[in-house]
């Protein structure tokens, strides 16, 4: 994890990162179910999950996107400020052991009420082993300007 100034004239539509992997766990499940109260059985009960279509448990959604984000926070921007997430979805389901990294990509950018600051949305795409897609959302900013 670095520091890294970038300003609103910085960004280019387009621009392109990806992270690192993460293979999720059942410690991931576990540990996420107690921080959020959400024991549903599609996330923690093994066998029951057998007699679904699915098989097997699916990954919270919400740990899904927490740790996906979380993948893309190893650059500081002190510059930069998030406002929020829009039209996230969750596209594929995730399982114990299924390895996702996240891909950033300069989506959006425009002018802020602040006339010193500007706007700028990267748009997340959280991708499972296999290349697909299993979370979106769109990143909200609020960036100075040099």
């Amino acid at each position: 994890m670095y520091f890294k100034s970038t300003f609103f004239e910085d960004y280019q539509i387009d621009d392109k990162r990806v992270t690192l992997g993460r293979t999720i766990t059942e410690t991931d499940f576990v540990v996420h179910a107690g921080h959020t109260g959400d024991f549903f059985p599609h996330h923690m009960d093994e066998e029951w999950c057998k007699t679904q279509p699915f098989g097997q448990r699916i990954a919270h959604g919400t740990m899904v996107f927490a740790i996906g984000i979380g993948l893309t926070a190893s650059e500081i921007n002190p510059e930069a400020f998030s406002r929020g997430y829009d039209k996230m979805r969750f596209v594929k389901p995730v399982h114990i052991g299924d390895t996702i990294h996240s891909e950033v990509t300069i989506s959006e950018k425009g002018e802020a009420k602040n006339p010193e600051m500007g706007t700028v949305t990267e748009h997340v795409e959280i991708i499972n082993q296999r290349g697909e897609v299993v979370l979106v959302c769109d990143h909200l900013l609020l960036v100075k300007k040099k």
